[in-house]
């Protein structure tokens, strides 16, 4: 091995580690966050239908919120009783 090819192989780990961190650490999240953005603003959905949008939107929406409200019935009558 002459001293370029142990330079481009040197470049190649480390660049395969930072991106290996990267995925591990904040971009994670960053990640998570993202696919809860698109999927609560249905991105998913045909752009070219606004019913269709909004529909999705309207129906996670108040998904969400029977979700929450659930649980905060669940935690009041089970746990605080």
């Amino acid at each position: 091995m002459d001293d370029e090819e142990r330079t481009r192989e040197a470049k190649r780990i480390l660049e395969r580690v930072e991106r290996d961190s990267e995925t591990i650490g904040a971009s994670s999240l960053a990640r998570t966050a993202s696919r809860i953005r698109d999927h609560m603003t249905g991105s998913d959905a045909p752009q070219d239908d606004a019913a269709e949008v909004w529909g999705r939107r309207i129906g996670r929406s108040l998904g969400l919120i029977a979700v929450v409200i659930l649980v905060v019935y669940l935690f009041k009558t089970y746990v605080m009783a």
